[in-house]
């Protein structure tokens, strides 16, 4: 079985997410932040992370580089909205820090399903 993080501050999106992932039988676990997240993958290795990039303490970029510093073939998916202002330049960066697929909220259960293809190859 797949095993998923899901990192995010929003715990609706959270929720959303890990739905959508258990129905298609994915094993997914949460964090409510990057620091969060960096403690769970210290404590477990996931097939697929899939990050916020824009919340307090640890922002997902930060997140980002240190996932990857810990393990280079890491797969992640980077995910935002933009924030107040609605800026997806964020995706962008994160994907030249490593992420293998972004998704810019809000999103379909398809193209969340057509980011995890992406990443997984």
């Amino acid at each position: 079985m797949t095993k998923v993080l899901i990192v995010d501050d929003d715990e609706m999106v959270r929720l959303t997410v890990r739905t959508m992932l258990q129905r298609k039988g994915y094993q997914v676990d949460e964090a409510c932040d990057g620091n969060d997240g960096l403690k769970a993958l210290q404590r477990a290795d996931y097939d697929l992370v899939i990050t916020d990039i824009i919340m307090p303490d640890c922002e997902g970029i930060e997140f980002i580089k240190g996932a990857l510093q810990a393990r280079p073939d890491r797969k992640i998916i980077a995910m935002s909205g933009g924030g107040r202002i609605r800026n997806t330049e964020f995706l962008d960066l994160a994907k030249k820090c490593g992420a293998k697929a972004v998704l810019a909220k809000p999103f379909e259960p398809e193209e969340l399903m057509t980011a995890v293809g992406q990443a997984m190859q």
